[in-house]
């Protein structure tokens, strides 16, 4: 498959540098925010990462409430 986008740090970031990275695209190539979207999805999918998700910075556990502190 050919690739027509240029990574960010001038090379195709291993699986584990994917997730990390918010973003593997060099920036200066795109017009748009939305365009560079399209294209991280894109991306992502080529190396065979899951995108990111909205929620991805919340926690997923529950926070406990104090002792003192009523339910």
């Amino acid at each position: 498959m050919d690739w027509k986008y240029r990574w960010k740090n001038g090379y195709r970031p291993s699986r584990d540098e994917a997730v990390k990275n918010p973003h593997l695209l060099d920036e200066s190539q795109f017009e748009n925010d939305h365009d560079r979207k399209l294209a991280e999805e894109t991306a992502r999918k080529h190396l065979g990462v899951p995108a990111p998700t909205l929620d991805e910075e919340k926690s997923i556990l529950p926070h406990a409430a104090w002792p003192n502190e009523s339910v």
